[in-house]
C-alpha cells in the first residue's frame, strides 16, 4: 500500500472520530452550533489528531479514550484558524477553498464559534474519564491540553504575532512566536498520544523534542508555500504574510536558507523518532509529507 492510500484510510478514520462528537445542531443556541460545525467541517489534513493517534500507537495505545482528546485537538485547532480568519487579525474571506466562518455566520458568531469551540473541546476531552482510561494519566493529559493551547502555548505565541506584526522581528522573538504558535498543539498532540499509552517520562520528553522540532519546521513550510505556491493549491490566499507585513523565516533569511533549515529540523526529528524502541512506519512517513506537502 502507497503512503497516499494509506494517508486517505487514515485521514477516513480521523475525520470519523471528530465528527462523531461534534454538538447536534438544535436549541435556541442553534446557530453557533452550527457555526462551529461548519466551522470543523471545512476540511484539512487533521495533522495534530492523527499524529496524537499515531503516536498513541507506537507506544501501543489501544484504548478508545484516545479518541476524545483525537477530537478535542482539532475543535481547538479549528477554534484557532476561526479566530485567526476574523477582520480584526488575519481579515480572510477563504480557508481550504471555502468561506471562513465569520464570512458566512458574521463577525460576532464567528467570534463566538471559536470560543465554544475552544470551551466544547474540554467538555468533549472529559468523556474519556467514562471510558477504559487510567485516570492519572488522562489527568497529565487535560493539563497538557490545557496548557499548550493556552497563555503558555499557542496563545500565548498569537499574542506576540499580533503586537509585533508590521514590526522588525528578531530570530529569537520569531522562534518564540512560531514554538508557540503552531507547535505547542502539535507538541500536545504527541505527547498526549505518549502519556495515555503510559510511555516512560524519558520517552515523552524525547516525544516533546520530536515535535517541537516538527512544529518549527512545519511553520517555516507554510511560510514556503504562502510565496511559491497558489490560492487554488493552498486552499487559501497566498502572499498574506507580506500583505499583514508579518516578519516570516522567509523574509528574515531568505527562501533557500529557510529551506535548508526546515529540512535541518525534519532530520533532527527522524533521528529522535529512530532512537525510541517503538516503531510506527506510518507516523515517520506522515513526518516525511509534512515537510516535503505542496499545500
Amino acid at each position: 500500500m502507497t503512503f497516499d492510500e494509506e494517508y486517505r484510510i487514515k485521514l477516513q478514520e480521523v475525520e470519523d472520530i471528530v465528527d462523531r462528537y461534534l454538538p447536534p445542531e438544535e436549541g435556541y443556541q442553534k446557530t453557533i452550533l452550527s457555526a462551529m460545525n461548519y466551522s470543523v467541517r471545512a476540511g484539512g489534513k487533521r495533522l495534530r489528531p492523527m499524529l496524537m493517534l499515531e503516536t498513541y500507537r507506537l507506544f501501543d495505545g489501544r484504548s478508545k479514550a484516545i479518541e476524545p482528546f483525537m477530537a478535542a485537538m482539532e475543535y481547538i485547532h479549528t477554534g484557532s484558524l476561526v479566530h485567526d480568519d476574523l477582520p480584526c487579525m488575519d481579515n480572510d474571506e477563504y480557508r481550504r477553498g471555502k468561506k471562513t466562518t465569520w464570512s458566512v455566520y458574521g463577525e460576532d458568531m464567528g467570534t463566538l464559534a471559536g470560543d465554544a469551540l475552544f470551551f466544547y473541546a474540554f467538555e468533549t476531552a472529559g468523556k474519556a474519564f467514562d471510558m477504559n482510561v487510567n485516570a492519572a494519566n488522562a489527568g497529565k493529559a487535560m493539563t497538557l491540553l490545557a496548557v499548550k493551547s493556552g497563555i503558555y502555548g499557542m496563545a500565548g505565541g498569537q499574542t506576540v504575532d499580533v503586537e509585533m506584526t508590521g514590526k522588525a522581528l528578531r530570530k529569537d522573538q520569531l522562534r518564540f512566536i512560531y514554538e508557540l504558535k503552531t507547535g505547542a498543539l502539535i507538541e500536545a498532540s504527541m505527547m498526549i498520544g505518549a502519556v495515555l499509552a503510559d510511555a516512560s517520562r524519558e520517552d515523552i520528553i524525547t516525544v516533546e523534542q520530536i515535535a517541537k522540532r516538527i512544529g518549527l519546521a512545519f511553520q517555516i513550510q507554510d511560510d514556503l508555500l504562502d510565496i511559491t505556491s497558489t490560492t487554488e493549491e493552498l486552499g487559501k490566499p497566498v502572499h498574506s504574510d507580506e500583505r499583514n507585513v508579518k516578519t516570516t523565516y522567509v523574509s528574515l533569511f531568505g527562501q533557500e536558507q529557510a529551506g535548508i533549515r526546515a529540512k535541518l529540523l525534519f532530520e533532527e526529528a527522524i533521528e529522535l523518532l529512530d532512537s525510541l524502541t517503538g516503531e510506527n512506519r506510518f507516523l515517520k512517513d506522515l513526518l516525511v509529507f509534512l515537510i516535503t506537502r505542496k499545500k
